[in-house]
């Protein structure tokens, strides 16, 4: 058995804090904190994925109004065990060259693209975590073989967690976070 390098041992008993990612230079790019614990994506990104990202954040940036900025490769720190990231997210935050994270309430949209590798985590943990810290519009993207589809859900107040406000799989039309529309079959085509 190998031994782990002194970096991936957490530096308290209770796990890791999400101040800890930014001190860990040797971890993976795209580093996640959930629950306390590190989660990496070692596996190879499809192209697909790759795709999906590059053209949403694209279309997004170019129908964001002045106020709101789009990211990927950026985490949210929604709680001190907590900084998932997301593969696409908007933000109304001020721009600091020297940021690492947002905070939840600065984030009005978060998009996760589905793997393999991040189904669960995507479909079901990060879902309730990013409503549960109050971020609105949550949008999922899968890979249904034949066709892409996109899950949007809104935030519903009363309780605390994502309603679904539609599935669509050739044309996205939304009024908010912002106005968006989006051609689904053309984000891989």
């Amino acid at each position: 058995m190998t031994a782990l390098p002194d970096w991936m041992r957490p530096p308290r008993p209770e796990g890791w804090l999400a101040v800890d990612l930014d001190r860990l230079p040797e971890a993976p790019r795209h580093t996640e904190l959930i629950d306390g614990a590190l989660v990496f994506r070692l596996l190879p990104q499809r192209a697909w994925h790759s795709r999906v990202i590059f053209t949403v954040q694209r279309s997004l940036t170019a129908q964001a109004p002045s106020n709101i900025v789009i990211y990927s490769g950026m985490t949210v720190r929604l709680d001190e065990h907590n900084r998932p990231e997301p593969d696409v997210l908007a933000t109304t935050a001020e721009y600091d060259p020297d940021r690492t994270w947002y905070a939840p309430e600065d984030v009005v949209l978060v998009v996760e693209v589905v793997s393999p590798e991040s189904a669960h985590r995507d479909r079901t943990v990060k879902l309730t975590k990013y409503a549960q810290a109050g971020i609105r519009h949550y949008w999922r993207v899968e890979d249904e073989g034949d066709a892409t589809a996109i899950h949007v859900y809104e935030l519903d107040d009363a309780t605390t967690a994502y309603a679904p406000a539609g599935i669509f799989r050739e044309r996205l039309r939304v009024a908010a976070p912002f106005p968006i529309e989006l051609d689904v079959p053309g984000l891989v085509g």
